[in-house]
């Protein structure tokens, strides 16, 4: 059997109603990062959400990046582990190698409709099995006797986000 070798990612919908404290941390950082940067793009105040800047404002999209700058710090407390994903004993397992930042949707005069994105891309996972709505993967890239296991559910926002087959 071919070795089966993916990366997953998993999109953390961050918004208003955030109520762990790093969330918390994130929405209200990034909320008044895009206030300040988001001035570079709209000096006269012509606009007031994310959606004008990015349909009238050539550049905008780069707000994106700039506000990015406000939750990296929040992203090292994570020491690289995927928050919320876990495996089948409840334990964190997943490690992450690269994200992007994204904003989805804000409110220059209205926090409330602020909402942000941290899509995680972790890194390369032996995929071993699939066991009902359950993968089981381990982190060794090359098989030997035994690999150390991590059985976990599919949930939203987690994805297969490549898949390479080796012979």
């Amino acid at each position: 059997m071919a070795n089966r070798i993916i990366r997953l990612s998993y999109r953390k919908i961050i918004d208003a109603s955030a109520a762990k404290p790093w969330d918390k941390l994130v929405f209200e950082d990034s909320y008044a990062e895009f206030k300040m940067q988001a001035q570079l793009y709209n000096p006269e105040k012509k606009f007031r959400t994310f959606a004008e800047l990015r349909q009238h404002v050539p550049g905008a999209e780069k707000l994106h990046f700039l506000v990015s700058a406000a939750i990296i710090g929040y992203l090292q407390q994570l020491h690289e582990t995927v928050p919320d994903v876990l495996d089948n004993l409840g334990k964190h397992f997943l490690k992450f190698t690269q994200f992007y930042f994204e904003i989805i949707n804000s409110d220059l005069l209205d926090q409330s409709k602020h909402q942000v994105a941290v899509n995680f891309y972790s890194e390369p996972l032996m995929w071993h099995e699939t066991i009902g709505n359950y993968l089981l993967v381990s982190a060794q890239k090359e098989p030997t006797n035994e690999a150390l296991t991590h059985l976990f559910a599919i949930q939203p926002y987690v994805t297969i986000h490549s898949l390479q087959t080796e012979a």
